[in-house]
């Protein structure tokens, strides 16, 4: 451990707490993952909005999960089965999400660790979607495979939307159960749960135990140029020393993006940008994406998103929870003034291929727009423009190289015989 600069007493020094997986059970979920079986339709896998060749995400704004075809910015819809809407999120990325610190999920936090319920954790869902996860981070699973938009698939294209739709999730006959008799009915997957569960039948909670061993095991991103110098006083390139003294010091970024990687886990609201169809209900047909509001119910989280951890954060473009900017440099520029940043925005800024009208509405509506603008909290400030290099600068040597290529990377086949997105 080295003596800590005098301008950044606080720096992380404490090693990331990381669990320990059966090997056979972290080789089970990395086919899971790229298996398109666990999708209503057999067309879309996990990997096809968090995929290695993205750094863990897709490369756009906002992806196009059931209904499209291909991959990243060349996605897209299937015309004659197009989705309902894109995505209306960002896919985040995927590394540490396995460290013991990582206790919320998802940009407005709706699932998070609660020791006080006898599952460990909640989620708006309810009581009987909460039981029999190992972690959160296997909790987690249970919302793509039930989005329409995501993986289910249409209302009425498929057994596992026919269940969605009427709700049934859980139990007999539940979209769950359809999934896990679906993967158990295959051989080879049924000797490789064996091999970790023994000879009960598959529930969805052993398929999501098996996929979180593989995201844990698999995107550990602790070797960058920053970790090093953490670890043993390796010094960075001296832009990214300047970087860092900026980053924990005058810019305060620090204030949210604290800890090893870069965030507080905690929700705020910074006016940034909401395109596309919003995470809204489909009877509210709107634009509007309130964030943490949305779970709490709180008119004080109105807006206020998840501070994304910061590893490998040069590669996971675009930023912001509807992915409103393209490059490192526009979402820096954005925390200098959000709502002057928010005013001027131009959807050009995104990469969003067949954008419409539609993804617009909320940029061309003012009382939304100012409603944005009210709830920010990050106070104006003025940096150099190279100052904003050399945090630019810091910001790549939190880059770990070897995480983003992954551990075990992409099998050359999966259980199911599907294609796998490459």
């Amino acid at each position: 451990m080295i003596a800590a600069p005098l301008w950044a007493g606080d720096l992380p020094y404490e090693e990331p707490v990381f669990p320990d997986h059966p090997s056979a059970q972290i080789e089970l979920g990395q086919l899971l993952f790229y298996d398109p079986v666990l999708s209503g339709s057999r067309t879309v896998s996990c990997a096809t909005c968090h995929h290695p060749k993205f750094a863990t995400g897709d490369g756009v704004s906002l992806g196009i999960g059931d209904g499209g075809k291909g991959l990243g910015p060349d996605r897209t819809v299937v015309a004659d089965n197009p989705p309902e809407q894109r995505i209306p999120r960002n896919a985040p990325p995927l590394f540490n999400l396995g460290a013991t610190e990582f206790t919320v999920f998802f940009h407005d936090g709706r699932l998070e660790e609660d020791a006080s319920r006898p599952s460990g954790i909640r989620t708006p869902l309810g009581s009987e979607m909460e039981a029999g996860f190992a972690s959160a981070l296997s909790a987690q699973s249970m919302f793509p495979v039930l989005s329409a938009d995501e993986m289910a698939g249409h209302y009425t294209e498929n057994d596992v939307a026919q269940a969605v739709r009427q709700g049934l999730l859980t139990g007999a006959g539940g979209a769950w159960d359809i999934l896990s008799k679906r993967v158990e009915a295959i051989p080879e997957y049924r000797a490789r749960f064996d091999a970790v569960i023994g000879p009960k039948a598959v529930a969805f909670t052993d398929i999501s135990d098996a996929l979180a061993a593989f995201l844990d095991f698999e995107w550990r991103g602790v070797a960058s140029p920053f970790d090093l110098y953490l670890r043993n006083g390796t010094k960075m390139e001296p832009a990214a020393m300047r970087g860092m003294e900026l980053f924990y010091g005058k810019a305060d970024c620090a204030d949210c993006h604290a800890g090893r990687f870069q965030t507080d886990h905690d929700f705020h609201a910074i006016a940034m940008p909401q395109i596309g169809p919003g995470k809204a209900a489909r009877f509210e047909r709107h634009a509007r994406d309130t964030g943490r509001m949305r779970v709490t119910g709180d008119p004080n989280d109105a807006y206020a998103f998840r501070t994304p951890p910061l590893r490998n954060v040069a590669q996971t473009a675009p930023y912001g929870h509807a992915g409103a900017y393209a490059t490192l440099e526009g979402v820096v520029r954005h925390h200098l003034d959000p709502v002057e940043a928010l005013r001027a925005y131009d959807i050009s800024q995104a990469v969003m291929p067949g954008f419409d009208a539609d993804d617009l509405r909320v940029l061309t509506d003012q009382p939304e727009m100012d409603a944005i603008a009210a709830a920010n909290v990050l106070a104006p400030q003025t940096l150099s423009d190279d100052e904003v290099s050399d945090l630019i600068a810091f910001l790549n040597a939190l880059t770990d190289p070897q995480s983003i290529r992954g551990a075990l990377g992409i099998p050359d086949t999966v259980p199911s015989g599907l294609p796998i997105d490459r």
